[in-house]
């Protein structure tokens, strides 16, 4: 079983492999758990840290052609893959998402998806039982409602699941300052779809302009 406790139970950047599930038009006109703007602006955060940290990252949609493409935020992210198509509503039943997984080794499973009570529980749970460390991103995920929302991320975590945010992904993925190939790049995310921790870097780094001005 996965350490839920202790270092090894952080994400590490080789060890994870992220998946973003139906984030498409159609499933954003019934979330009703979170404001939708907050969902996207986390999820292409969330995608955005991936691509910082290499971690491999598979998009996917379900029934395309009714559901709508992949929201463009997101595409853009990763604008030369064309994201997996899917009849089964669980994505881990369908071997063109569950074979890259398995091919790439890596056992840190860092999972979002709309909606959480079907598209997020389903895979995790399957996942969970093939021994997958399973995370669920909860802010980059939604529900029909809040309570369908809790229900699901409450059922994940019996299960086993990991629950967690995207910027604590962000801050376990860096971990330390010192990483200075990844840490320009985590700042940028930040700064453009952090919130307020992105206006306290700013300002901050405002702060160091100033005293290295000053200092010159």
């Amino acid at each position: 079983m996965p350490a839920k406790t202790g270092l090894d139970a952080l994400l590490r950047p080789e060890d994870s492999i992220l998946v973003l599930i139906d984030h498409q038009p159609y499933q954003f006109t019934n979330l009703n758990s979170h404001d939708p703007a907050m969902i996207v602006n986390n999820v292409i955060g969330l995608a955005k840290t991936a691509k910082v940290f290499n971690v491999p990252t598979i998009l996917t949609t379900v029934i395309e052609e009714r559901g709508g493409y992949i929201i463009k935020g997101l595409q853009d992210v990763f604008p030369e893959q064309k994201p997996i198509d899917r009849t089964f509503i669980n994505t881990w039943e369908d071997p063109k998402v569950t074979d890259i997984v398995k091919k790439s080794g890596r056992k840190q499973l860092v999972l979002a998806a709309l909606y959480t009570e079907i598209c997020l529980a389903m895979p995790a749970i399957q996942a969970l039982a093939e021994g997958y460390d399973v995370f669920i991103v909860t802010d980059a995920s939604g529900g029909v409602s809040l309570e369908a929302h809790d229900m699901a991320v409450r059922r994940m975590v019996a299960a086993g699941a990991v629950p967690i945010t995207w910027m604590a992904v962000l801050g376990e993925w860096q971990r330390d300052w010192a990483r200075e190939e990844t840490a320009a790049g985590v700042a940028g995310v930040v700064l453009e779809h952090g919130g307020a921790s992105g206006v306290a870097l700013a300002w901050e780094l405002q702060l160091l302009a100033g005293r290295a001005k000053a200092g010159a």
